[in-house]
Order: C-alpha cells, then sequence, then structure tokens
C-alpha cells in the first residue's frame, strides 16, 4: 500500500499554506546541506589557521559549480516526476525515474574522470598561490571521488520532493550533518589530517545521506519501487529529460562559473581578502537558503499544478512567494548590515580584525539588492516547474556576463570594494529575461498575470 500521507499533493487546498508548508523543511534541509562546507570552514578556521580557511572557503564556488551541476541535473528530472505525479501517471512516472537512474551514473563516472584529470589546471586558473594550491587540489580530489554518492541524494530527494515529501530529505541530512562534525573533529584536531580531512568527512556524511534516502524510499514509497519494464530504454524519454536537466544544470554552472571569476579576482588581493570574502560568502548563503527553498518549493508546486492543468493556481502561487521573499529579504538586509561582523566570528577569532573587516565591505556593498536575489529564484524556478529550460538558462548567461564585466573593469585596477559589486549587478541582470518571460507564458496560457 503507497504511503500516501507522506505524499503532498499540491493541486487542491491553500496555495499560500502549501508552500509555506512545504517550504520550511526545505529551508531546514538546504541549510544542513550548506552546513556540510560551512563546517569544514569553521573547523579549519578556528583550528588550522587563516590560510586553511582561505584555501577551504575558496573552494565555495567551484564546489558550487559541481555541485551545482548536479543539483540542476536531477532537479530537471524530478520536474518530469513531479508533472507525471500531478496528472496521476505514476506508471509514466517510474519510468522517468529509471531512465534518471541511466543518466546519473553516467554523469557521475564522466564528471569524476573530467574533473580529477582537469583539477589542477583550473585551480591554477583561478590565481591559487603555491602555498595554498596544494591544499586546496587535495580537497578537490577528494571531492571528486566522492560525486557519484553527491548524485545520488540530490536524485534520491528530489525524486521524494516531486511527490511533496520535502521532510524526510531533512532528517536524514540532520543525521549526516552531526556526523559530518563529529568526522571534522576527529580527523582534523584528534588524528591531525589537515584539510583533507575535512574533504573525507564530507564524502561520508554525504554517502550516509545517500543509503539512508534509498532504503526509505524501499521501505516506506511503493510508488517508486521500479520494475524491469521501467529500464527499457528510451531515447525519447532520455530526450525529455535531458531537455529539462541540462539546462537546470547550465544555469547553475553558469552562474558558478561567474562565481569563480570573482573569486580569482578575489584571490589577487591575497589570503586576507580571500579568507574575509570566503566568510562571508558562507553567510550570506545562510540567509539566501531561505531563497533557495522558497523556488524549489515552487518548482514542485507549478510542476504538479501544470500537470494538472492548474495554471490559476500557478499564478496564485507565484504571487504570494513574492511577497513572503520580499519580507525574508527585508530581514536579510538587516541581519547582514548590521551583524555581518559578528557573525564572521564563526570562522576567525575576533583579533583577526583585517580579516572581518573585509567580510563587513561586503556586506554592506551588497545587502540593498537581496530583494533581486530572491527573485531570481522564485521566477526561475517557476519557468522550469512549468517545463521551460531555456530562458532559464539565459538568465544565468545574463549573470555571467554582468559579473565578467564588472570584474574585467574593476579587478586589480579599483578597490576590493568594486569587485564586490559583481553580485548585485549579476541578481539585477538575471532577471532582464525571465520576468518578461513569466508574464508573457501566463498570459499566453490564458492565466491573469496580474
Amino acid at each position: 500500500m503507497e504511503n500516501n500521507q507522506k505524499m503532498n499533493d499540491m493541486t487542491t487546498g491553500s496555495p499560500a499554506s502549501l508552500i509555506i508548508r512545504f517550504m520550511i523543511p526545505m529551508f531546514l534541509g538546504n541549510l544542513f546541506q550548506q552546513f556540510y562546507n560551512v563546517v569544514d570552514s569553521i573547523v579549519a578556521g578556528q583550528f588550522l589557521g587563516v590560510q586553511a580557511l582561505a584555501a577551504i572557503g575558496s573552494t565555495g564556488s567551484l564546489m558550487f559549480f559541481v555541485i551545482g551541476w548536479l543539483n540542476g541535473l536531477t532537479s530537471g528530472f524530478a520536474i518530469m516526476v513531479a508533472q507525471c505525479f500531478g496528472a496521476k501517471k505514476t506508471d509514466r512516472m517510474r519510468h522517468y525515474v529509471a531512465m534518471s537512474v541511466y543518466l546519473c551514473v553516467a554523469f557521475a563516472l564522466v564528471m569524476t574522470v573530467g574533473l580529477t584529470v582537469a583539477n589542477e589546471p583550473i585551480l591554477r586558473m583561478m590565481n591559487y598561490s603555491e602555498e595554498i594550491l596544494p591544499a586546496v587540489k587535495s580537497y578537490m580530489e577528494i571531492i571528486y571521488l566522492g560525486l557519484i554518492v553527491t548524485i545520488a541524494y540530490n536524485a534520491l530527494s528530489a525524486f521524494l520532493r516531486a511527490l511533496g515529501d520535502s521532510r524526510s530529505p531533512l532528517y536524514f541530512l540532520m543525521i549526516s550533518a552531526g556526523i559530518n562534525v563529529v568526522l571534522d573533529i576527529v580527523l582534523i584536531v584528534s588524528l591531525g589530517m589537515g584539510v583533507e580531512g575535512c574533504a573525507y568527512a564530507t564524502v561520508i556524511a554525504q554517502a550516509i545521506s545517500a543509503v539512508l534516502c534509498f532504503f526509505y524510499i524501499v521501505k516506506k514509497y511503493p510508488i517508486l519501487h521500479l520494475h524491469k519494464e521501467d529500464f527499457h530504454f528510451s531515447w525519447h524519454s532520455i530526450k525529455k529529460l535531458l531537455g529539462l536537466g541540462i539546462p537546470m544544470a547550465l544555469q547553475f554552472s553558469i552562474t558558478a562559473i561567474g562565481t569563480i571569476i570573482v573569486q580569482g579576482a578575489v584571490n589577487v588581493y591575497g589570503e586576507t581578502y580571500m579568507a574575509g570574502f570566503s566568510a562571508a560568502g558562507k553567510l550570506q548563503n545562510i540567509v539566501a537558503t531561505v531563497f533557495v527553498a522558497f523556488g524549489a518549493t515552487v518548482a514542485t508546486y507549478v510542476g504538479q499544478n501544470r500537470g494538472a492543468g492548474r495554471l490559476d493556481r500557478v499564478r496564485q502561487g507565484v504571487r504570494c512567494t513574492q511577497y513572503m521573499i520580499l519580507g525574508w529579504s527585508v530581514i536579510a538586509m538587516i541581519l547582514m548590515f548590521f551583524f555581518g561582523k559578528y557573525m564572521t566570528r564563526l570562522f576567525v577569532s575576533p583579533s583577526q580584525t583585517d580579516v572581518i573587516q573585509v567580510s563587513v565591505l561586503y556586506f554592506h556593498t551588497v545587502f540593498w539588492c537581496y530583494p533581486f536575489l530572491g527573485s531570481i529564484f522564485l521566477y526561475r524556478n517557476t519557468l522550469q516547474g512549468m517545463g521551460y529550460g531555456f530562458i532559464p538558462m539565459m538568465g544565468g548567461i545574463f549573470e555571467l556576463v554582468a559579473r565578467t564585466v564588472i570584474v574585467l573593469l574593476v579587478a586589480g585596477h579599483t578597490s576590493f570594494r568594486g569587485v564586490c559589486l559583481a553580485d548585485p549587478a549579476a541578481w539585477i541582470a538575471a532577471l532582464i529575461p525571465l520576468v518578461p518571460y513569466y508574464f508573457c507564458v501566463m498570459k499566453k496560457s490564458g492565466a491573469k498575470a496580474g
């Protein structure tokens, strides 16, 4: 008997209530996923010093490039699962899950080999100094070798969310995040492994979350139990999955390339700026996790309602989510402007005033633009949930161009504040194709876009 009480049909009921109830576990889950790299940075900064914090923390943009690709890819696959679930086509839904398994294994293998080979050339392009390069190289090699468990967790949790279950992936992440903390302390503090210990702790913790997620689906979700006929290979189905997965993955990775370019510009200013920028980025990512959760929630909500033909509910859900995003943006602006200085002390001792000042400078430069950042996740994920992949990808390209232009104009020519302006420019630019296209789509679909 199917575990219907865990599944969440989002085609009926109050849109605002459904979105909030789904979003909260999503937010907590994303928060714990952020926890991996944040804990690595905290332990490195407190126990190994500023150079280790600069080494691990500065990999955030590169990690976002790799993990973002996998997350976007699997989220795209899950859109088809959500649409089939909303349309009550469970046989077709299982077939898409099976085809997704083939694609996930293939991408994991190709990326592991390719990124391991290209590891050092990529890092040299990012202007890492010879003092930091060996540590960063070792850290990323271990992360790359663990990509198979990363994509496994992302895919399994995406399938659960497509059925409306955002709580179960959260519980597994909470468990693995706790394990990650323990492993960080044991491997680094007790065994003295250095930055490699952080990487091993991350991969092991992610593997545990993937295994827990798999066995939970086996036990609780008969609707996702795959049969031999589900694995019948279909190029048509593969193309449909890639048609959604690739643009979403590219959108994440294009954005990540922009952050890598900015990180390379920051690296020129030295370890103090690298450490301060890294700490600021980690804190901002935590605040932005609310935006990410709203986006992922809207993707599932829109996917199910699009599958059920309820475009009126799509419009209602987008409108109320926009209000909630604006509300959180105001809170985030206040937090980061006035309290960013104190939160940075999580990563470095209070005596590291230069590093803290760099973090504060970043927050004071970008805080006003958080409403634009939040709106990106809303409109991008709405369009993706409706099955449109190209325009969300174009939003990522607009981001990349804006960041690149700012970096080329200011990096090495002006102060660090000039480099910080790359983020606001990118956030505003991303909305240029997204917002008009959303209203155009809703108008053509016969739904009021007001």
